[in-house]
């Protein structure tokens, strides 16, 4: 199913079932799974292993070089999850020595003119809107949602289920399960209509929304809230998972509520 008018390269592998649209260009050491369609004009450079079901439109390059003076021409990848959607324009750089691979998760949208640098880590179930730029070395875990012309800085992380507010400049890491907004990105909320849309009980968002009362809005400082959230609110799984998040954060955490 690759179009005549298709440059594609002797050694990349292209499942049966995928379809290859004129003018795009597929190099060596690509792997593309069935039911992708690549659409006319996108470039697939070499490192990307692309999975089954997924759409790349016009004008989006997978897997160039990283934008990185350290880089030394490591064999590093792009890896792209099943039933993902990258749209026009989008661009993703390839994993470097500290990663070896930028990844984007299964069932994922990324919409158009948006950018991954190297060894960016996304999970699955996640929607990045229009002309987000995430820097190197970024982690954003499953089901998170960035809305359009974020900018995310390097080492950062977007925990599971948060939101992030659109045009907001992401400096510190984003706990789960929050909404995140205003400059300097701070917490405005647990993102209580998205966990409900996927399931969660009403219980599961009590305990998360008092979680965050304890962190971010009782004024205390950090180190006394984690314990007090620690040692006095009732055991969870979604306690346990913010905890772990915030104590294990290297780069800083969004500041609280105003």
């Amino acid at each position: 199913m690759s179009h005549p008018q298709a440059n594609i390269h002797p050694n990349a592998k292209i499942a049966e079932g995928a379809i290859i649209e004129p003018f795009a260009t597929i190099g060596d050491n690509v792997v593309i799974g069935t039911g992708t369609w690549i659409g006319p004009g996108a470039v697939i450079m070499s490192g990307a292993r692309i999975g089954e079901n997924c759409k790349i439109f016009p004008g989006a390059v997978i897997s160039a070089i990283p934008q990185d003076l350290k880089f030394a021409g490591e064999d590093t990848t792009v890896e792209i999850g099943d039933n993902t959607t990258i749209r026009e324009c989008v661009t993703i750089n390839r994993g470097t020595v500290d990663k070896m691979t930028t990844r984007i998760g299964k069932n994922c949208l990324v919409m158009a003119y948006t950018h991954f640098g190297h060894d960016t880590i996304m999970g699955d179930n996640c929607v990045v809107a229009n002309s987000v730029n995430i820097a190197g070395h970024v982690t954003i875990e499953d089901w998170a949602i960035v809305e359009g012309m974020v900018g995310i800085q390097q080492f950062t992380r977007i925990g599971k289920h948060a939101f992030v507010a659109g045009g907001s400049m992401v400096r510190k890491s984003v706990p789960p399960f929050v909404k995140a907004a205003r400059e300097p990105i701070s917490y405005v909320g647990v993102n209580a209509i998205g966990l409900r849309r996927r399931g969660y009980t009403n219980e599961q968002i009590t305990n998360i929304e008092d979680v965050y009362r304890t962190i971010y809005v009782q004024n205390k400082n950090m180190t006394q809230a984690l314990k007090i959230a620690d040692l006095e609110l009732p055991k969870s799984d979604e306690k346990q998972e913010i905890l772990d998040f915030i104590n294990n954060e290297t780069k800083g955490i969004m500041r609280g509520f105003n």
